[in-house]
């Protein structure tokens, strides 16, 4: 139905996204409440020194180390990284902002931390925040540690390669792979991706 939001039948659960249509999508959340959430995903950009997410940031990328034994790093060199980086963040703009995800990245394309939020996640939140990277710069480079499949993954699935294995790399002497976003076939990705 044209101007119409999709709907679920309430007690159902909708992963949020961007709806294709670009419209806000209605969803009922699965917790008994009936009530309509309108989600509207948006992108903001903030540049170094801008620091009106870290806080949301930090408590995200804490509750992904908790779940999931990732992004371990201590919370003074996490928030010095972001306040140093250009930050793309993803807010669902529904009842109450939300952080969805968010890219810190250095000037020279190397993404310090990526976090999307679990809840939100196979709605290709991820792939848009690579894809805003890589809009604003010609190289795109990060670590993954070894261990960390799903990272490996998304990564490779967007198009990074595996540059090098870095032995001890992180704080925990944990190992990483660095990579790369290859440079064949990037601009049909990213449009592929930035259509979304």
């Amino acid at each position: 139905m044209a101007g119409a939001s999709e709907s679920f039948p309430a007690g159902t659960r909708r992963r949020p996204g961007r709806p294709r249509s670009g419209r806000p999508v209605e969803l009922y959340p699965s917790d008994g409440y009936r009530g309509v959430v309108s989600v509207n995903v948006e992108t903001r950009t903030f540049g170094p020194g801008e620091d009106s997410l870290v806080e949301a940031a930090w408590e995200l990328k804490e509750r992904i180390r908790g779940d999931e034994g990732v992004l371990k790093q201590r919370r003074g060199f996490f928030v010095d990284a972001y306040r140093r980086s250009t930050v793309y963040a993803l807010v669902d703009r529904g009842v109450e902002e939300r952080l969805v995800g968010f890219a810190a990245t250095r000037r020279d394309g190397y993404i310090l931390f990526l976090a999307v939020d679990p809840d939100y996640r196979g709605e290709g939140f991820g792939e848009r925040l690579v894809a805003e990277v890589a809009d604003d710069h010609s190289s795109v480079s990060c670590h993954a540690r070894t261990t960390n499949r799903n990272a490996l993954e998304f990564y490779e699935h967007v198009g990074f390669e595996i540059k090098r294995r870095v032995d001890g790399y992180y704080e925990d002497r944990g190992d990483a792979y660095y990579l790369k976003l290859g440079e064949e076939g990037i601009r049909d990705r990213l449009s592929r991706f930035m259509r979304r």
